[in-house]
């Protein structure tokens, strides 16, 4: 009896190692690949349980997932007015063929990424040695970017690899250019500032000049409607005196001598020489006043 449980636990061990070696699960995030006796028998993308040959068949898994292939420092590259910028970008691939990959790299993910990096800086360097400084700053990152993953994605694809995306994260100039770069921007700000000051002068002159001209206008204006205002007076004035001379000639003559009076001697210290006989004084000799004929 106890070699016969013996004889049946020995069936079941063996089954559960024959099946440890027979099954294998894929993940949903991998790729498997079955290897037999040294080549690529199948390929397997859907996640589930799966069978394999024991001792025959082996499975190697590669990553399905967007992978990043990041640069450590920026790199150096020469525009066409052969100038250096530093340029930091990183690279998004997954593998979409994994037989080939294989066959390429032998699924080894450094030899993948050495192969990219070397692609992608060959056309990083053609596509800024055909630019200016400010093409690749600012005018033509998006272009620089789209071109440089078209063109490192047909050859990404001849090792089963797909380049989803490449980023320029960022483009600086050496500091011995960026301190001339700097310099030549400054100065331009300052002409352009110097510019806008002196159109902002003369537009001041042009306004202040108008202002003058409409202030001369206005006072001009007022001094020919005051004069006619005032020649209007006078001629109302005259008519009633005249009136008056015309009514009374002998109270008209004495009313003009008090006014001279109030003239002559408005202030205390006034000293006016005139011979008493003369008329200017005649209302002063007769102590009754104008007299009637």
């Amino acid at each position: 009896m106890r070699d016969k449980l013996s004889l049946i636990a020995g069936v079941v061990l063996f089954l559960l190692v024959l099946a440890s070696m027979s099954l294998f699960t894929v993940d949903q995030r991998q790729y498997a690949v079955v290897f037999q006796l040294g080549e690529v028998k199948e390929v397997i993308e859907t996640p589930g349980l799966n069978v394999k040959l024991p001792l025959i068949q082996n499975v190697r898994y590669f990553d399905k997932r967007i992978l990043t292939m990041d640069t450590p420092e920026p790199e150096r590259f020469i525009t066409s007015e052969k100038k250096n910028v530093l340029v930091d970008h990183f690279v998004k691939w997954r593998i979409v063929d994994p037989r080939l990959y294989y066959e390429s790299v032998a699924g080894d993910e450094a030899r993948a990424r050495t192969r990219l990096n070397q692609t992608v800086n060959a056309g990083l360097r053609e596509e800024f040695g055909r630019r200016t400084v400010h093409d690749v700053v600012s005018g033509a990152r998006d272009q620089i970017m789209e071109d440089m993953r078209t063109k490192a994605d047909q050859d990404a694809r001849k090792i089963g690899v797909q380049i989803v995306d490449v980023r320029l994260k960022r483009v600086d100039l050496p500091t011995e250019v960026s301190e001339s770069v700097y310099r030549r921007m400054e100065a331009e700000r300052k002409r352009v500032a110097n510019e806008l000051r002196s159109q902002g002068g003369a537009e001041a002159e042009k306004i202040r000049a108008d202002a003058d001209r409409q202030r001369e206008v206005l006072i001009a204006e007022a001094y020919r409607s005051a004069q006619e205002v005032k020649g209007e007076g006078d001629a109302k004035a005259t008519a009633i005196y005249a009136q008056a001379f015309g009514q009374n000639p002998e109270f008209y003559s004495f009313y003009r001598s008090l006014e001279a009076y109030r003239s002559s001697f408005d202030g205390k210290d006034d000293v006016l020489v005139v011979d008493p006989s003369s008329d200017f004084f005649k209302f002063m000799k007769s102590s009754g006043g104008p007299r009637r004929n």
